[in-house]
């Protein structure tokens, strides 16, 4: 998928509009694979809220993954797009137990990270097999707002309790068949991920019946040339030696499992702007977007960097520009960032635009959401159309108001 192909893409579909290459997907997809091969059984659950497009849950279901879903309403899309509901595992976040026990009948894995729901739910349904996420206190992240393993976060049960929660899985006669820990986004240096593995392992010896272990995920991805990511080769050497040891130590083979969702779809995916205005200040160049935090917010929420291109003229003489959407508040997606000159009309490229970019787009200022393209086979496909007035107004219930005449005059005259 060249620069032309995304003119292309534009000329067809529009702008702004959001691109995804399957190719990526599936290398990215091979890749995680690959450097856990030693390991006898893994699964690979992609987790929905990066990009939960149905045509996207389609493409991993053919892979051969699972999804890792976060709320009911992404149980039913898994459902929707064609997945096994054994293949999906449910893991919330301080939801009700009448919801846990919902997504229970659809015949998904349940994962419970906190006491008081575990208790509830073994004592109404002990017979359910599930998973339990445990906090193992260890800060991993690259910003605070994606770091869920330390010992402040609302996140997974603490080391700590383990005896609390082992009381309740006997008083319960619970059936636990997964242990699960997640430390946090952007990964860096294996040694926190395999330290934290460990007490991982060190749990996991308290239940005679696990099926499966799940790592979570969080491997980082580069954002620019010559950006840091995660070495998953050299994680895949080491973890699978240290799983394989530890299914030995356990008597039989588990399921080695993840759920990565930035490492799968991240790169994959390109946001296309078209520049309106070129606005020069007394000390900054603005390149103004038909776009905002609307469509790509973690610019402005995690301070992410998304490297910008203008592919309309790549080969062009480098200035520092600005590059800022049309929201009406501060809204920022580059500050001084060297991109080849910029002409009003061009259309930018932001790169690692496939995790959490369209899944956290919403309808600020009343604005439409872009459509989806996936790029597959030499070919653009819509995946999701570009919205209408009619979807700001749908659902929408107005009420007819007639003021009275006291009402009118008072208003008058305050």
């Amino acid at each position: 998928m060249n620069n032309s192909d995304l003119l292309a893409i534009t000329r067809e579909f529009g702008d702004p509009v959001y691109v995804y290459d399957a190719e990526k997907i599936i290398s990215q997809y091979r890749r995680l694979t690959s450097a856990f091969k030693p390991v006898k059984q893994l699964k690979i659950n992609y987790a929905v809220k990066a990009l939960s497009n149905l045509s996207i849950l389609k493409l991993f279901n053919k892979l051969g993954a699972g999804l890792d879903t976060v709320s009911i309403q992404e149980v039913q899309l898994g459902l929707e797009a064609g997945v096994e509901p054994s293949k999906i595992i449910y893991t919330p976040n301080g939801v009700s137990l009448e919801e846990i026990e919902q997504v229970a009948k659809l015949g998904v894995q349940i994962n419970i990270d906190n006491l008081s729901i575990l208790e509830q739910f073994g004592s109404r349904h002990p017979k359910v097999p599930v998973c339990i996420r445990i906090n193992p206190h260890v800060m991993a992240g690259g910003n605070t707002n994606i770091s869920v393993g330390h010992i402040d976060s609302k996140f997974g049960i603490s080391i700590h309790q383990i005896p609390h929660l082992m009381r309740i899985v006997e008083n319960t006669g619970m059936n636990i068949n997964g242990i699960h820990m997640h430390t946090g986004s952007d990964i860096l240096d294996i040694e926190v991920f395999l330290y934290a593995s460990e007490i991982l392992f060190e749990t996991a010896k308290n239940f005679k019946n696990l099926e499966f272990i799940d790592f979570g995920s969080g491997f980082k991805v580069p954002y620019k040339e010559g950006d840091i990511e995660t070495n998953i080769e050299e994680l895949g050497e080491k973890l699978s030696s240290r799983f394989n040891e530890f299914c030995k130590e356990y008597g039989k083979d588990l399921t080695l499992a993840f759920e990565p969702g930035k490492f799968l779809v991240s790169e994959a995916g390109k946001f296309l702007v078209k520049v309106n205005v070129i606005k020069q200040t007394t000390s900054t160049v603005f390149a103004q977007v038909d776009s905002g935090f609307n469509h790509l917010i973690r610019p402005m929420f995690y301070g992410s960097r998304h490297e910008i291109h203008n592919i309309s003229h790549p080969d062009g003489r480098e200035r520092f520009y600005s590059v800022v959407g049309y929201i009406c508040e501060t809204d920022t997606f580059a500050s001084n960032r060297r991109i080849s000159e910029i002409k009003e009309g061009d259309i930018l490229a932001f790169d690692n635009a496939g995790a959490y970019c369209f899944s956290m787009a919403s309808n600020y200022n009343s604005r439409f959401r872009p459509p989806e393209v996936l790029w597959y086979n030499g070919k653009a496909h819509l995946i999701r159309k570009r919205e209408e007035f009619e979807d700001l107004t749908r659902g929408q219930l107005p009420v007819e108001l007639e003021l009275s005449e006291k009402v009118e005059k008072k208003s008058l005259k305050s």
